[in-house]
C-alpha cells in the first residue's frame, strides 16, 4: 500500500473538486475525521499497523463520494476508491476492506469492527465536543442549500432527534465524548 501516494491524491482531489455548498462535507471535515480516527485508533490500543493503513485511508475516502452525488454518497465513495486504489498498489482484499469500512457510516450505523467502530466515532466525533453548535451549522447551511430542510425550526427537531437515537461505539468516545453529547442535548430542548 502506498499510502502517502493516496493521500495525496485524495487530498488534492477533495481541496481543489468539491462543490463549495459542501459547508459541513468539505476538506476539513475529511480531515478532522483522520485525526479523531487517528487518535481513537490511539486510545483503543488494540490496531495493528496494517489495520491503521486500513483505517486511515477509509477516513480519507469516506466522503469522496460528494464529488458526484450527495445522496448514497458512502456507494459513490467506494466505487472511487475501487478505480484508484489500485494504483496506489492496495490490494482488492485490502480494497475490499476499505470499502466494507466507509459502508459502515451510512445512517443508521451498524459498526460490527473495531475499525468500523473508530471510523463512525470519528465522523460523528463533533457531537460530542466544544464547537457542536458552530460545526452543526455549517451542516446546517449544507442541508438548506441542498435542500434537505426547510428552516432552523425544522433542523433543531432533527438534531434533538438524531442526538438522542444517537450511540458512540467506541470504549473511548463513550468516555470522552457522552457527557458533552448530552449537554448538547439539554441545551438544544432547553431552546424549545
Amino acid at each position: 500500500m502506498q499510502l502517502d501516494r493516496a493521500t495525496q491524491f485524495i487530498t488534492k482531489l477533495l481541496q481543489t473538486k468539491l462543490s463549495s455548498k459542501l459547508y459541513y462535507h468539505d476538506f476539513d471535515h475529511t480531515n478532522g475525521v483522520l485525526t479523531a480516527a487517528m487518535e481513537l485508533a490511539d486510545a483503543e490500543n488494540i490496531i495493528d499497523e496494517h489495520e491503521l493503513k486500513l483505517l486511515r485511508t477509509a477516513a480519507l475516502f469516506h466522503d469522496v463520494g460528494y464529488l458526484n452525488t450527495y445522496d448514497d454518497h458512502e456507494e459513490e465513495s467506494c466505487r472511487i476508491a475501487r478505480e484508484h486504489l489500485p494504483s496506489f498498489s492496495y490490494s482488492p482484499e485490502d480494497i475490499d476492506a476499505v470499502c466494507t469500512i466507509i459502508m459502515k457510516t451510512k445512517m443508521p450505523q451498524q459498526p460490527q469492527t473495531i475499525l468500523e467502530k473508530i471510523l463512525c466515532d470519528a465522523d460523528l466525533d463533533y457531537l460530542g465536543k466544544d464547537g457542536f453548535e458552530e460545526t452543526g451549522n455549517k451542516l446546517f447551511q449544507e442541508w438548506v442549500a441542498m435542500g434537505k430542510i426547510e428552516d432552523e425550526d425544522e433542523w433543531n427537531r432533527k438534531q434533538i432527534k438524531f442526538l438522542e437515537s444517537h450511540s458512540y461505539w467506541t470504549q473511548s468516545a463513550v468516555k470522552t465524548r457522552n457527557q458533552k453529547k448530552a449537554e448538547h442535548l439539554r441545551k438544544l430542548k432547553n431552546q424549545f
